[in-house]
């Protein structure tokens, strides 16, 4: 790591810190807020190609509607009615995305400073805590994340350990552009997912499993994302990634510059959002479609749905995601 130092003091008074980390012209900054990841630096023909979407001023950070580069929770995506039930009793969350709950609550990891500290030549830890009953979940839940980067590029290993039962789901939230500009829909991905949970108009999982075949959200083999969707409608769903992967990537995309993404990641699904929902906002690089998510999780509303995997942790089996992103020719 290569700097860790003060730019501002967070809203809760606490020190605001920006850290970069370099593995030759390679580098990644983060800011404590939201632990965002706010820029990566990918070195191509002579320049450095910036490769995420972040905020210019670190105070877009404190609001950041689209929730640019954090790590989303504790509970990641959507909620229904933002409540759920545990062990016979109700829960009712933070309704932050009416009538539904989103990424946590006004309070979710994505909303607080982080405590920031040098993890070896190459690494960051992040940590916070959430405490019982915030934005209404049961128990205290300590988070912590390693950021590192590497030979094998940037790596997220996130753990959160609960002192009772009680959900956890992270999800980081980086809008790529390959392209360091422009819209996306040139970009050519592969995404190992043969099926899907459909959702209903307000984005609620209907709690089924459906194939993608025949949808603008089949990516098994590489298509552009304009090839995909033809319509140039977005996407927005959560992929059931394929669990016969074995060493491969669960997804690749390439850009025509020749920069190719490739992702490795332990979770059950990923949400993939083609940013239409992005505001224009030019002097950011900010604009519909500007950028794509690949998020890492478990199910959205998963505390509804008995038929998707479970993401209740406990003090003996907490939650644990590793997330592997490489970016280069």
């Amino acid at each position: 790591m290569t700097g860790l130092r003060k730019i501002g003091t967070a809203p809760d008074g606490s020190p605001l810190m920006q850290a970069t980390l370099r593995h030759g012209d390679e580098t990644v900054t983060l800011l404590s807020y939201g632990c965002a990841t706010c820029d990566w630096r990918v070195p191509l023909g002579g320049a450095r190609v910036p490769v995420v979407l972040g905020h210019d001023d670190p105070t877009g950070y404190l609001t950041n509607a689209p929730h640019l580069g954090i790590i989303a929770g504790r509970v990641a995506n959507r909620t229904a009615r933002a409540r759920f039930t545990l062990d016979g009793r109700r829960y009712d969350l933070d309704a932050n995305e009416p009538p539904h709950h989103l990424h946590g609550g006004q309070s979710g990891t994505g909303h607080r400073n982080w405590q920031f500290d040098p993890d070896g030549g190459h690494g960051l830890r992040a940590s916070c805590r959430i405490d019982h009953l915030e934005d209404g979940y049961p128990g205290a839940v300590a988070i912590t994340a390693l950021i590192r980067l590497g030979v094998d590029g940037l790596t997220y290993d996130l753990t959160a350990r609960p002192d009772r039962p009680s959900p956890v789901n992270l999800a980081q939230h980086n809008y790529y552009n390959l392209m360091g500009g422009g819209a996306i829909w040139d970009h050519s991905a592969r995404i190992a997912a043969h099926d899907h949970t459909p959702t209903d108009a307000q984005m609620i999982p209907t709690g089924h499993i459906e194939p993608v075949a025949g949808t603008r959200y089949d990516l098994t083999q590489t298509r552009s994302f304009a090839t995909a969707d033809r319509m140039r409608q977005g996407t927005d769903v959560n992929l059931v990634l394929d669990p016969d992967r074995d060493s491969a990537p669960a997804a690749e995309v390439t850009a025509p510059n020749g920069l190719h993404l490739r992702l490795w990641t332990d979770q059950p699904g990923m949400q993939l959002y083609t940013g239409g929902g992005l505001p224009g906002a030019p002097a950011q690089g900010l604009r519909p479609f500007g950028g794509f998510c690949l998020e890492p999780q478990g199910f959205p509303d998963a505390l509804n749905q008995p038929g998707f995997p479970s993401i209740i942790c406990t003090p003996d089996q907490p939650y644990r995601q590793t997330t592997r992103i490489q970016i280069g020719p």
